[in-house]
């Protein structure tokens, strides 16, 4: 079996739809072997870059776009003979150019987060989904909140869906870094992720910042984090940069809380389980999705709340059995989700659909 697949992505962009194609498709031991497309200079092997302009969300604009890199992948890849087609969204821009470079082949789609939220936020987006759902031969979603979700925006359009978790890195859990132990008195806090809006996070770094006798640190994208310093006094923060995943890694060793105060819909939570393999403790917005992946093994917080933080803060300050009982409950929780579950279940899916009718 023969797959293609692709983001309309640079490699260094962040986000957990860029993590998960290089875990599955790039990683050691390339866990799925496929031709891999993403956007840069043209040239690279692995993923093949391609030097495509003109990306956008709606309108002609963007059909325009798609059309400019099918040509492209169909360019790049030649004649070759995949026999099933990865869609890593369900919008963007790589899944039509894939549906157009190679029609009729079967495709399996891995929906994320941001295709549904963008589906609902951009008109064209929302077309982009719908096509991809109907041409899809089997769905895959990490999360059954997301199958509740995709059925809303495209019904009557999708074949089959088929519930298949994300995974952390199994060398991750089989050897996870060794936990610092914390100073007395001075819980060290962690936001690791995007700052877009639906993170919920401007409020909390701010409110967080606040906090007597607390460390606050965040490691997210230098352009966005220099946009939050220049609305707000963030003196107070220990700014992190955009850290390799095992740099990452690390550094949930390094702390005592993890924080995950998202307002909408995640797909699943890479960050929060992979730091439960590091041994870190999560406090979460109870959303769907994270509930789902989440449950007890971590904390359902009301971050919308100011003295919600605060309050369990201090609790967890106090009750370090407490911190110990969410270190063993989150190491349970994140060996549930091995990698190798995940390609394996995709590496069915794949030649099911591919023998298909």
């Amino acid at each position: 079996m023969r797959v293609i697949t692709g983001v309309d992505l640079p490699p260094d962009s962040p986000g957990g739809s860029v993590e998960l194609l290089r875990d599955l498709y790039l990683g050691p031991g390339r866990p799925i072997e496929a031709d891999v497309f993403m956007l840069g200079d043209s040239g690279g092997a692995d993923p093949a870059l391609l030097d495509v302009k003109g990306k956008c969300l709606d309108g002609p604009d963007f059909w325009r776009y798609v059309d400019d890199l099918a040509g492209a992948v169909r360019r790049r890849f030649g004649p070759a003979e995949h026999g099933v087609l990865h869609l890593q969204h369900l919008a963007f821009g790589a899944t039509p150019a894939l549906l157009r470079a190679f029609p009729g082949r079967p495709g399996l789609a891995l929906v994320h987060g941001t295709d549904l939220l963008f589906a609902v936020d951009h008109p064209t987006q929302g077309e982009v989904l719908r096509e991809a759902a109907a041409a899809a031969h089997a769905i895959v979603v990490p999360t059954l909140a997301m199958a509740d979700v995709l059925h809303g925006l495209a019904p009557g359009a999708v074949r089959r869906v088929e519930h298949v978790p994300w995974g952390v890195p199994d060398h991750l859990l089989a050897a996870p870094p060794e936990r610092e132990p914390a100073e007395p008195g001075l819980p060290r806090l962690l936001y690791a992720g995007r700052l877009t809006a639906e993170k919920g996070v401007e409020a909390l770094i701010v409110d967080g910042a606040r906090l007597e006798g607390v460390s606050v640190s965040v490691a997210a994208p230098a352009a966005q984090y220099a946009a939050l310093r220049d609305r707000h006094d963030l003196s107070g923060v220990r700014y992190l940069g955009w850290l390799s995943r095992p740099a990452l890694w690390r550094t949930f060793a390094r702390h005592d809380l993890l924080l995950v105060p998202s307002t909408r819909l995640e797909a699943f939570g890479l960050v929060a389980v992979e730091a439960q393999a590091c041994g870190l403790p999560v406090l979460y917005q109870p959303v769907p999705g994270l509930t789902e992946v989440l449950g007890d093994s971590a904390v359902a917080v009301d971050f919308t709340d100011p003295s919600g933080l605060a309050n369990t803060v201090a609790w967890l300050r106090r009750d370090e059995a407490a911190l110990a009982d969410l270190r063993a409950a989150g190491r349970r929780n994140a060996a549930r989700f091995a990698l190798s579950r995940t390609a394996a279940e995709l590496a069915r899916l794949s030649a099911a659909i591919e023998g298909g009718p």
